[in-house]
């Protein structure tokens, strides 16, 4: 399975609740709890995920909570409320692709932005494919890119952990991962920067 490019791989341990409450609201599978670890791969040519999962199915308890191909990359959401089995998970699709850690794409920051006291209109039109919390108008609205996509779902996490901010929308997939956050404008800019914080934490090769 050496073909396989791996895009984006992370494991998140204590799963924040409203973060926890996304994904139980947006997944196909086993639905994640607060406090839960996940795993979160991304990876290039997009099938090579179905035998992945296998392989971490098959070595470890963990339960499968989403598995897509899009147009050029698979992801996949694994979820246990043991750390040590969703490590198990990772360590096994590691060994079959004869990887590590070291190997999978380093990601950055494309963009962030922060709005203060948003608009109604503008409200409405976010709430309208928002799948977490609605905006308020008059509410602080943060922005958070990045690539690789899968990343951004640390953001999400480290975002609350840091600050009383709302998830309004996290887009894991695709060629850019985005988070959403609302809340007031102090507790908009911690989470964001808590956000940025976690993505450039993370270690990698260049992609």
């Amino acid at each position: 399975m050496s073909d396989i490019t791996i895009r984006a791989l992370i494991q998140i341990d204590n799963l924040q609740p409203k973060f926890a409450a996304y994904n139980g609201a947006t997944v196909q599978g086993s639905v994640p709890l607060s406090g839960d670890t996940i795993l979160i791969g991304e990876f290039a040519p997009g099938n090579g995920v179905f035998t992945l999962i296998d392989k971490a199915l098959k070595a470890s308890s963990v339960e499968a909570t989403s598995q897509l191909v899009e147009r050029e990359f698979g992801f996949f959401i694994l979820r246990s409320p043991s750390n040590g089995e969703v490590g198990i998970a990772r360590d096994a699709i590691l060994d079959a692709l004869g990887a590590g850690m070291s190997d999978r794409i380093k990601p950055s920051i494309a963009s962030t932005q922060i709005i203060n006291s948003v608009e109604p209109y503008q409200a409405q039109l976010l709430n309208k494919w928002r799948k977490g919390s609605m905006i308020v108008p008059g509410q602080t609205l943060g922005i958070v890119e990045c690539a690789p996509a899968a990343y951004i779902s640390i953001a999400a996490n480290e975002a609350e952990k840091a600050a009383d901010i709302d998830i309004v929308e996290v887009r894991a997939v695709g060629r850019f991962g985005r988070l959403f956050v609302s809340g007031t404008e102090n507790s908009v800019k911690v989470g964001v920067d808590a956000a940025v914080a976690a993505v450039e934490a993370v270690t990698g090769r260049d992609g």
